[in-house]
């Protein structure tokens, strides 16, 4: 593919992105296009959220606070595990994606 070619995919790309956003603020229907990057750092958030909630349990059980159980602190750490595992794999199929993106030929 051409250089030329490219950048008339990119002009096409960009105008219907222009008029998908403004079709979008027209309509009024409050729908924020926040995109692949928001949904993104929300979930690293959510990840990250509830790995610090179950340190917080852990360290709570750990000193014997009264209304913590061994159960909830289990549970608390496996869902954080899982959660963690997830976003490690969604970042390695993006970078998976993107490794192979750059390696396709011009």
């Amino acid at each position: 593919m051409a250089i030329s070619a490219i950048e008339s995919v990119l002009q096409q790309l960009t105008a219907t992105a222009q008029i998908a956003g403004s079709g979008a603020a027209a309509s009024g229907n409050g729908i924020a296009g926040g995109g692949f990057a928001d949904e993104m750092k929300k979930s690293l958030e959510r990840i990250s959220n509830s790995q610090q909630h179950a340190a917080g349990q852990a360290e709570a059980f750990e000193l014997g606070k009264p209304g913590v159980s061994l159960n909830d602190v289990m549970i608390d750490l496996q869902k954080a595990n899982v959660g963690f595992q997830m976003g490690l794999q969604v970042r390695n199929r993006v970078v998976a994606a993107y490794q192979e993106i750059m390696n396709m030929p011009a």
